[in-house]
């Protein structure tokens, strides 16, 4: 894949080319958000396995791409595809070749995006509110049984059980089939599995769905598989498992990061605790602003170029494969001040591209907002003394080049408040 454009000041100290090397591990510190948004709108990265793209750091230069025509999400278009000299076990391979709208362009995005569109309501989601607040509930329950001075791991004990409960609550699943759901769940986002264990992880949560898809056209219930399986949908078989395999990536692991990262903004930055729990900002803007700050996918791929491109002094050849960094659009200065590296709730409200844009907004945005703003004041109200566990030790983050979280939050809750 070819870079044109790439000046010779692009190089920095160190031993570094001009690629960026994007991994998990973020063994380049030029990957995080603030260094990649002041490496220019359009950067050249070089990602695990020697795969070559383009990643997008700037939010007007995002919101573009977003909306251009010229860049598809068939992965047909991609040339390093193509050729071969992407092999089809790389190990995000999984993750572009799935039939959901994800890697669907056109009329077959609108195609794959409308059924669910029309079953993901604002109604249901809505219905979904005091369910919520039920498990919720639950799970301080769980917490609050434990010694106040004990540590607990936040991420496992509550952020990570909350969305994939709310998820089986909104596809209908019944009582006996939430278990097995669950631990496949739990094994697809848990510690890092070999090629092996993870594929037969996705052959086994496919089965599963495929398996709640039949059971829904059979018995439907007022619930979005129903919908999605009702007379008169046009979806295959394999699109609707592939939608609702979307639905628990998309709604399970970034909902956990958001509120993860929401607890630990608000744990580290005391004062912006003081004025939410004082009353003087809403939880509201604690959402949005972890969303722009600490968005829970860091890089998105990708798109392809159909075209030559010409963007902030770049060509994006035909071919090229262009990948999205949401996390360094959140600390662009240009759309969010000088002050865009700082978490800050009364900042004024400012457009974040953290559910995407246009035609590509997230269906799930009404429902990880909805997530969020019943269980961190809930969380915080449980447990008035919450604290970070070790304040002087920065909790690890996880080793994704997809999503954007901590791999665990060790915190203290202290005596639980009035229940």
């Amino acid at each position: 894949m070819d870079f044109d454009g790439v000046e010779p000041g692009d190089a920095r100290p160190g031993g570094y080319d001009s690629r960026v090397r994007l991994d998990p591990g973020a063994r380049d510190p030029r990957s995080r958000p603030d260094p990649l948004c002041a490496a220019g709108p359009v950067v050249p990265v070089l990602l695990p396995g020697g795969v070559t793209a383009w990643l997008v750091t700037r939010h007007q230069a995002g919101k573009a791409v977003l909306a251009d025509s010229r860049f598809v999400k068939d992965i047909g278009a991609w040339r390093a595809w193509r050729s071969g000299e992407v092999p089809r076990s790389w190990p995000l391979a999984p993750l572009l070749t799935v039939a959901n709208m994800t890697t669907a362009t056109a009329g077959d995005h609108t195609r794959l995006r409308a059924p669910l569109a029309r079953a993901f309501t604002t109604r249901r989601v809505a219905r979904l509110r005091p369910r919520v607040e039920e498990l919720t509930g639950e799970l301080l329950d769980g917490l609050a049984a434990g010694r106040p001075a004990d540590p607990v791991e936040l991420r496992a004990r509550f952020a990570h059980p909350l969305p994939i409960r709310v998820i089986c609550e909104l596809f209908g699943v019944s009582d006996d089939r939430r278990p097995r759901l669950r631990s496949l769940c739990q094994a697809l986002f848990g510690a890092p599995a070999g090629p092996a264990e993870a594929l037969a992880t996705h052959r086994e949560l496919r089965a599963a769905l495929a398996a709640l898809l039949r059971a829904k056209h059979d018995h439907p219930g007022d619930d979005l598989t129903s919908a999605l399986v009702a007379p008169g949908q046009e979806l295959s078989g394999t699109e609707l498992v592939d939608t609702l395999l979307l639905m628990i990536v998309a709604g399970h692991e970034t909902t956990v990061n958001l509120l993860v990262n929401a607890v630990y903004a608000l744990l580290a930055h005391p004062g912006q605790l003081a004025l939410v729990r004082a009353g003087q900002v809403p939880w509201s803007a604690v959402v949005e602003e972890t969303l722009r700050w600490e968005s829970p996918v860091a890089n998105f791929p990708f798109r392809y170029a159909l075209c030559d491109v010409d963007m902030a002094g770049r060509t994006i050849r035909a071919g090229d494969a262009v990948m999205l960094s949401y996390t360094a659009f959140g600390r662009d200065p240009r759309q969010h001040g000088p002050g865009a590296d700082r978490f800050d709730i009364t900042r004024p409200p400012a457009r974040h591209l953290a559910f995407g844009h246009g035609i590509h907004h997230c269906l799930g945005a009404p429902l990880a907002r909805l997530e969020a703003a019943v269980a961190l004041p809930a969380l915080f109200d449980r447990f008035p003394g919450l604290a970070l566990h070790d304040p002087g030790q920065p909790p690890l983050r996880r080793p994704s080049m997809i999503f954007n979280g901590l791999r665990d939050l060790p915190v203290v809750l202290g005596p639980p408040g009035d229940s």
